[in-house]
């Protein structure tokens, strides 16, 4: 027999990885990392290096401290991603955010279950959804929300308990799109280019999710992730994550480094559609993509999620339009290779 069919990986695919946890004393096949063959060289973040020191933007400055512009686009074009300060969004208020996302994940199987999405949908409650055989699952259970445009969110799928659940992810919803507009703006005057421009590129008819990602407790740290290598094919990702509970991974310079977390802050990373429309500027130097993975977001006893906004193109034309067109010099890679130049 096919082991992805063998009863107990049956039984697996259909539970939430957290009903695993609470009752199990044998790690399912379909969630032991192949690290030898996927993964490289990531590590469980205890054992690797101290973290990186991440590039820290004051978001607060980016309309008026040329200083700042320069220190952003050396962080995207040098990293990937950055670290957002003074971002405007109060810590008070993120604490909110964070805790309707802990009460969720601490309701009952049953009730949680009520917002289980749908097998080929991705908005609702659930974890990987499965494209093949041999398939390795993230350990994690995920609650995944369109709020944006607002006439797509499908309500049947926002939870009503907590009962200030829907209210607290709408206006945080509100205030990371101020958060997007600042950032894309900039990384386009960082460009020379006209601030508006990759805004433009998306009109009305961009998508905007919420993803809330929950990583239970599990006795097998060394043999799990909570979230596999990836690269993001959206415009940006912003990340608020666990306030105490380091996992968050990077690949830079062939290497997996850390992602301290910083009070507060939002992690900021760019994904494909920015890195066409920059023409190749804002990505990983040396040919590296910006690979992320978590590992010990998985711990043995704390609980611990986080939370990323994902802004995509909801008709995904970004994937083959020709990169914007006015921009007529991108300078010259840090090899000294000059750039392809747009015509």
């Amino acid at each position: 027999m096919d082991e992805s069919q063998s009863p107990g990986n049956h039984d697996s695919l259909n539970k939430q990885v957290q009903e695993i946890a609470e009752d199990c004393d044998q790690l399912p096949e379909r969630y032991i990392r192949q690290q030898d063959k996927e993964y490289g060289n990531v590590t469980n973040y205890a054992a690797a290096s101290s973290p990186a020191k991440i590039p820290v933007i004051d978001v607060s400055l980016l309309t008026s401290s040329p200083l700042e512009l320069d220190k952003l686009k050396s962080a995207v074009t040098t990293w990937g991603c950055f670290q957002a300060v003074n971002h405007g969004i109060e810590s008070s208020f993120l604490e909110k955010v964070r805790e309707i996302g802990e009460l969720f994940f601490k309701l009952s199987a049953d009730e949680k279950k009520k917002y289980l999405r749908e097998e080929d949908d991705v908005d609702g409650y659930g974890n990987d959804m499965v494209f093949s055989d041999d398939q390795i699952l993230d350990w994690a259970d995920r609650l995944y929300l369109t709020v944006l445009p607002k006439d797509q969110r499908k309500f049947q799928f926002w939870p009503q308990n907590p009962t200030h659940f829907r209210e607290t992810l709408d206006e945080y919803s509100s205030k990371i799109e101020l958060i997007y507009q600042v950032t894309l703006k900039a990384l386009a005057r960082s460009l020379n280019l006209e601030e508006d421009c990759f805004l433009n590129q998306y009109g009305t008819t961009e998508k905007k999710s919420a993803r809330f990602n929950y990583y239970p407790p599990c006795p097998w740290t060394e043999k799990v992730l909570g979230v596999k290598p990836h690269a993001d094919s959206s415009a940006i990702t912003l990340l608020l994550q666990d306030k105490e509970v380091e996992g968050l991974q990077l690949l830079k310079d062939g290497q997996w480094v850390g992602v301290p977390v910083v009070p507060d802050a939002l992690t900021i990373n760019v994904g494909d559609q920015i890195e066409i429309m920059s023409n190749g500027i804002f990505s990983s130097k040396a040919g590296d993509q910006l690979m992320l993975a978590r590992s010990d977001y998985v711990q043995k006893r704390v609980f611990s999620y986080d939370l990323e906004c994902l802004y995509v193109n909801i008709s995904n034309t970004l994937m083959w339009k020709k990169p914007v067109a006015d921009v007529e010099e991108r300078g010259r890679r840090e090899d000294g290779a000059e750039r392809r130049k747009v015509r």
